[in-house]
């Protein structure tokens, strides 16, 4: 009798040869389709530097609008109580005073703003005073653009924008913001 011999049976399994292909066009595809949210802060165009030898013009304390906000997010607009919901009209008002309030501006061209807030200010209450003088600003272009050109300021072409833009620029300064006293 014939020995049969058992043979050994390999066991089977999977190819591996192309393995490190895929891992690698899979790392490619997720690179390529996964969008990186990248923080931009916030978008101001700087004026040029000042010399230092250079002496500041001459600034009438009644042309700048003072926005004082604590951590607390308490306000004071010119040392009178106020809150952030008031600062749109507060800015509208001061730039189109042309001299009405003596509380107010003088002129359009004149009115300045500076914000001042302590370092404990959380950012959200920072943006929440940044938006309503953004919007109190956008107010005065749209009611330009609307009496001027007939038109809405969003339609605007880019020309009459820049008249509108120019019309009411935003005059802003951030004071160094203080550590609160508590």
């Amino acid at each position: 009798m014939a020995l049969m011999k058992k043979r050994k049976r390999d066991t089977p399994e999977i190819p591996s040869a192309s393995m490190a292909d895929i891992a690698f066009l899979l790392l490619i595809f997720f690179m390529v389709t996964t969008t990186i949210d990248v923080d931009t802060g916030i978008g101001l165009v700087l004026p040029p530097p000042v010399d230092p030898s250079a002496t500041p013009p001459p600034i009438k304390q009644r042309n700048v609008l003072k926005i004082l906000v604590n951590s607390a997010g308490q306000v004071l607009v010119n040392d009178e109580e106020s809150s952030i919901s008031m600062i749109r009209e507060l800015v509208k008002k001061h730039t189109t005073n042309n001299g009405a309030d003596e509380r107010f501006a003088e002129s359009t061209e004149k009115a300045l703003l500076s914000v001042k807030v302590d370092r404990e200010t959380s950012y959200d209450i920072f943006m929440k005073v940044y938006d309503e003088i953004n919007m109190g600003y956008l107010d005065l272009r749209r009611a330009y653009a609307s009496q001027t050109y007939g038109t809405p300021y969003e339609r605007l072409s880019d020309a009459q924008k820049k008249d509108a833009d120019e019309k009411y620029r935003k005059k802003i300064s951030f004071a160094e913001p203080e550590q609160s006293s508590k």
